[in-house]
C-alpha cells in the first residue's frame, strides 16, 4: 500500500509504519515558540522542572509578534525568552529579525523534518516537505524539553493543480479559492498535499503562500513534494547537502482529491469574518478600503514586494487610503532595499515597518479604528484580528493590495498590468 508524504514522514519520525488514525511518538527536529506562545511554554518547563532543550541549535525562541514591544507586559514575556534562551542555548531571533515563519524556514526546515511551532502557521515549512504544524505551548513545550512528541496520524487530502496561472493571478488567489470551495473546517486535523504541474512550476516563495494558509482549512499541515525548485532554494541558503527528494507513492491513498484548473481564477478576495467568505475580484471591486497592508508571513517574501512595487511603481496610494509594507525578515528587507521596491513604496506613499508580525495580529502598528476597513495579505480576517472587534479585514494577493492601494477600494490587479 503506497504512503502519501505525511505517512512517510512521521512514519521515519516515529520508526514504524504508521497510518491515519493511529497515534504514536515521534522525534522532533526543530522546534519554535514565539513571545505571544513563548513565555507560556517556558513557565511549563519551569514548572516541571525541565527548563532545557534537547537539541538548543533547531529550538527557536522569536520576538516577532510585539516586535518592538508597545508596552512593559510584553516586554517582560521578551525578557522571559531571552534569558530561556541564555540558560539552555537556544537560538534567540531577535525583536527585528523577522516573523518567525519565515525566517525558520530561511535557515533552519528540510525535506524531511518534523516542525512542531507554538504558533498555527508553523504548517509554512510544508512548502518545504517537512512535516510542520503548530501545536499548543505545554505540547511544543515538552517536544523542546525531551525532542519528541505525540502525532495523531493525519489523514491525507490531495490538492492537484493544472493549468497556467493568468497574468495577475498568484498562488494566493489558489488557496484563498481552495479554502472558500471546501470550507474554514474542510480539512480539520488532516494534511493537505499540494501537487500538480502548476505546483511543480511555482517558485519557492509562491509555495510557502500555499502552505502557510493550509490551517486556514483546518489542516494539520500543508505539504509540497520536494524537488529540484527546493534543492535550489537549499542551495541558495547553504544548505544543499541537506536535500532530500520526498514525494507521495503513485498508489498513495487519499481520503479525497480536489481538482483546480488555475487557468479559471480570477484575483480572490476573502471578505469577513472569515477566510472562506471568498468572491472573485470582479464580485468585490467597489468596496471602500482605509487601510492597505502587504506583508506577513504570508505574503512579506521579496517575490511579494517585487509583485506590488511593480504595480505602484511611479503612482501614488489613494488620499484616503493609508499603505502599511512589512518585510518577513531582516533578509528580505536588505534585499528589498537593495533591489529598489522599499523606494518604490515610500515614493507611493507607504509607511514601512519593521519586520515583524506588525498589524495582523492586533497588537500595534496598525490598529484599525471603529468601522475601518483594511485589504492585507495576512492569512486570517477574523473579529478582532488586527486588534479592533469594530473593524473589518479582507484579505488578497499582494497585486490585489497594490492596486487597492492605488484606488481607495478594491480593485482588480489586472487594470495594472502593462
Amino acid at each position: 500500500m503506497g504512503k502519501t508524504i505525511a505517512e512517510k514522514i512521521l512514519g521515519e519520525h516515529a520508526g514504524c509504519e504508521v497510518r491515519p488514525g493511529q497515534i504514536h511518538i515521534v522525534t522532533v527536529d526543530v522546534a519554535l515558540v514565539q513571545d505571544g506562545t513563548g513565555p507560556l511554554a517556558v513557565r511549563q518547563l519551569q514548572s516541571l522542572g525541565l527548563e532545557k532543550a534537547a537539541h538548543p541549535e533547531r529550538t527557536v525562541l522569536f520576538l516577532d509578534h510585539a516586535a518592538p514591544s508597545p508596552r512593559k507586559e510584553l516586554s517582560n514575556d521578551h525578557v522571559t525568552l531571552r534569558k530561556f534562551a541564555a540558560k539552555t542555548g537556544a537560538v534567540l531571533s531577535e525583536v527585528g529579525d523577522g516573523v518567525c515563519h519565515q525566517v525558520i524556514n530561511e535557515s533552519y526546515v528540510n525535506p524531511g523534518d518534523v516542525l512542531i511551532g507554538a504558533d498555527s502557521h508553523t504548517c509554512t515549512g510544508g512548502a518545504l516537505c517537512a512535516f510542520s504544524t503548530g501545536m499548543g505551548s505545554t505540547d511544543v513545550a515538552i517536544g523542546i524539553a525531551l525532542g519528541k512528541t505525540w502525532m495523531l496520524i493525519p489523514p491525507t487530502i490531495r490538492v492537484e493543480v493544472t493549468g497556467d496561472l493568468t497574468p495577475g493571478v498568484y498562488s494566493k488567489d489558489i488557496i484563498l479559492h481552495l479554502i472558500g470551495t471546501i470550507g474554514a473546517d474542510g480539512a480539520t486535523y488532516k494534511a493537505l498535499e499540494f501537487g500538480g504541474p502548476t505546483v511543480d512550476g511555482m517558485e519557492q516563495s509562491e509555495r510557502f503562500t500555499l502552505s502557510n494558509m493550509a490551517v486556514e482549512a483546518g489542516a494539520k499541515t500543508g505539504l509540497i513534494a520536494s524537488d529540484d525548485v527546493t534543492r535550489e532554494y537549499l542551495d541558495s541558503r547553504g544548505r544543499a547537502a541537506n536535500f532530500r527528494e520526498i514525494g507521495p507513492d503513485p498508489d498513495a491513498e487519499y481520503e479525497r482529491v480536489v481538482d483546480i484548473d488555475a487557468s479559471t481564477l480570477a484575483p480572490t478576495v476573502s471578505f469577513p469574518h472569515t477566510v472562506d467568505n471568498t468572491r472573485t475580484i470582479d464580485e468585490a471591486k467597489g468596496v471602500k478600503i482605509d487601510q492597505v497592508v502587504i506583508g506577513t508571513c504570508t505574503n512579506g517574501r521579496l517575490h511579494d514586494l517585487m509583485v506590488a512595487a511593480s504595480i505602484l511603481r511611479g503612482k501614488h496610494r489613494h488620499p484616503g487610503t493609508r499603505l502599511i509594507v512589512i518585510p518577513a525578515s531582516r533578509e528580505v528587507y536588505l534585499e528589498a532595499i537593495r533591489a529598489g521596491y522599499i523606494e518604490t513604496f515610500v515614493e507611493a506613499g507607504g509607511l514601512i515597518v519593521n519586520p515583524g508580525c506588525g498589524p495582523c495580529v492586533g497588537v500595534h502598528e496598525g490598529v484599525l479604528a471603529d468601522g475601518e476597513k483594511c485589504l492585507s495579505t495576512q492569512n486570517r480576517n477574523f473579529h478582532g484580528r488586527m486588534g479592533n472587534p469594530k473593524g473589518e479585514i479582507y484579505l488578497g494577493s499582494p497585486a490585489t493590495a497594490a492596486a487597492t492601494a492605488i484606488k481607495g477600494e478594491l480593485a482588480d490587479p489586472r487594470e495594472f498590468l502593462s
